[in-house]
């Protein structure tokens, strides 16, 4: 088998510069909290794909489903000739995600493309073109998402000239906004939608409950009600982007679900399907089916395997409940966190919902960003066989995404090189 260094000396050649990595080591096998390399190294895994093996990198029961269903057929495009995994992945979604009210889903590949196609259906449901997003928003790297995106380097810069009617507002941000509550940070954003945009113009509301790669920055209770209130009365479709969020991460099945929001739409990938290409998006059935025929879909979408994997993913997370698995990673990791920040003065904020958490650094005394230190204890981390990654709209915080099936003792020794990479 090929080192890392001689794998690395190929992709030079033959991999665009463009595509980064967090780490030069070439993985060979993973699984549970851990991933080896083909050098015969482990790292502890606090990065899960970026949230995506929430049931592990080879959960048995998605391994089989998926060996099943290659035994049987790869591919024959449910636009084509359809095939029941579909479908029922559909009706899991219709059920789990929040709202009693009768939903429709559709399927896709990539949470980008889900995003896309959420846009799309509150524009032709609606009639209207415009999309209010966030600040420190991230929705993905297609020209639309690009768009709704708000970081510029790496995502945006030189890709432009995107797509328009896209108008972005404040986000409740409660270490940078001096600590605004949410009812007052939503009334804020409100005016400006108003003020700016019209709230007649707008089709959607697109959030993210937890934002992601904006610096897992959770809004002020009550930001996300505030709004979802006024899209309700304004008639505009409330879009929750669960990509990263969602299936157990924070603690609930959906992040929405932490303060009783139902979204009319909801964007899904990454957590779905154990870690094969799938993405969603599930809603209210009137809204879902207002699209006329063919209007929704795309040759890959709803793969079969990747449905397999997705059905086998979810039945994973009810049996070994791993929404309570995020609930106790959440406690173990907030407590060391909290250690760490209360003898470090570069840590301002430890923040986050069950296995999603982050820190933020920030020159002592100050809240002025420090990526340098930052990217200094991620690589600390990493010499020390930790995976873990960065992210913020300041590329300050350090966020930690452990694979839910963790053992404690996996867990125990992550944060331990953690705390070590702080000193």
């Amino acid at each position: 088998m090929a080192t890392s260094e001689e794998l690395h000396k190929r992709r030079v050649g033959a991999v665009a510069r463009g595509v980064g990595s967090t780490i030069a080591a070439y993985v060979d096998r993973a699984g549970g909290g851990t991933i080896t390399d083909v050098d015969g190294r482990e790292w502890i895994d606090f990065a899960a794909g970026i949230a995506v093996t929430n049931v592990g990198n080879s959960a048995p029961r998605v391994v089989e489903a998926v060996r099943a269903q290659v035994e049987r057929f790869t591919h024959t495009c449910f636009m084509v000739a359809p095939y029941e995994s579909y479908v029922a992945v559909c009706e899991q979604l219709n059920a789990l995600t929040p709202g009693g009210f009768e939903k429709r889903s559709a399927l896709f590949n990539s949470g980008a493309e889900a995003v896309e196609n959420a846009v799309k259906i509150a524009r032709h449901a609606t009639g209207r073109p415009a999309v209010v997003v966030f600040d420190h928003a991230y929705h993905g790297r297609t020209n639309l998402t690009m768009a709704l995106t708000a970081k510029n380097m790496p995502y945006k810069h030189r890709f432009g000239p995107f797509a328009g009617e896209v108008y972005r507002v404040p986000m409740s941000y409660p270490l940078r906004d001096g600590g605004l509550d949410g009812a007052t940070a939503a009334a804020r954003s409100i005016e400006m939608i108003e003020k700016q945009v019209g709230a007649e113009n707008v089709a959607a509301l697109l959030i993210e409950p937890v934002q992601g790669e904006g610096g897992f920055v959770v809004p002020a209770e009550g930001f996300l009600p505030a709004l979802r209130e006024w899209a309700t009365a304004a008639g505009v479709v409330f879009v929750a982007d669960e990509i990263q969020t969602g299936f157990c991460r924070t603690g609930d099945w959906f992040a929405c679900a932490h303060e009783g929001v139902e979204p009319d739409l909801i964007t899904l990938a990454k957590g779905i399907a154990g870690g094969l290409p799938l993405a969603a998006v599930t809603g209210r059935a009137e809204l879902m089916d207002a699209v006329h025929v063919g209007g929704l879909g795309g040759t890959y979408g709803g793969n079969p395997i990747a449905c397999a994997a997705a059905l086998a993913a979810m039945e994973t997370m009810r049996e070994r409940d791993l929404a309570a698995a995020a609930r106790r990673i959440g406690a173990v990791m907030g407590a060391r966190l909290g250690t760490i920040a209360a003898r470090d003065p570069r840590v301002a904020e430890v923040r986050g919902r069950g296995a999603m958490l982050a820190v933020e650094i920030v020159v002592p005394g100050t809240l002025t960003p420090d990526p340098a230190a930052t990217a200094a204890v991620s690589a600390a981390c990493h010499a020390a066989g930790l995976l873990t990654l960065t992210c913020g709209t300041y590329g300050n915080v350090l966020r930690f995404l452990p694979p839910l099936v963790i053992g404690d003792d996996e867990l125990a020794r992550g944060l331990d090189i953690l705390d070590a990479a702080f000193g």
